[in-house]
């Protein structure tokens, strides 16, 4: 085997483990964390789903995708439950799971419900920078 054979699974792990650095910060929401991301002017997705949304479900492969990219290494990703969390959702205005609502700091950039399509997620993610 050639040495440069026995490095590549190296070179692989190295490279898996830079795209890694890049991903978002995805945490369950928390009042104190949103406010100090808001507070620091940073780019923050609130993320609406339930379990049982097939919407939601179909949402999930696309952000994980589009937020593994560099430009997004400084975005909050904060989860809210739709089924659990109805004061926040009442508070948010939002009525529907597979909502998403960016923000640049404390100004909200934009939302959607129910897109499922990576063209216009992309575009909506890119508000929040």
């Amino acid at each position: 085997m050639s040495a440069f054979k026995r490095f590549l699974p190296f070179v692989a792990l190295a490279l898996m483990s830079q795209a890694a650095s890049f991903a978002a910060d995805r945490s369950a929401y928390d009042q104190k964390a949103f406010e100090a991301a808001q507070a620091s002017n940073l780019p923050i997705l609130l993320d609406v789903s339930a379990p049982w949304c097939p919407t939601c479900k179909a949402q999930k492969p696309i952000l994980e995708k589009l937020t593994a990219d560099p430009a997004y290494k400084d975005l909050k990703i904060f989860d809210i439950d739709f089924d659990s969390q109805t004061d926040l959702l009442r508070s948010l205005r939002v009525q529907k799971q597979s909502t998403l609502i960016v923000y640049k700091g404390k100004t909200e950039q934009g939302r959607s419900t129910g897109d499922t399509a990576e063209a216009s997620i992309s575009a909506l993610l890119h508000k929040s920078l």
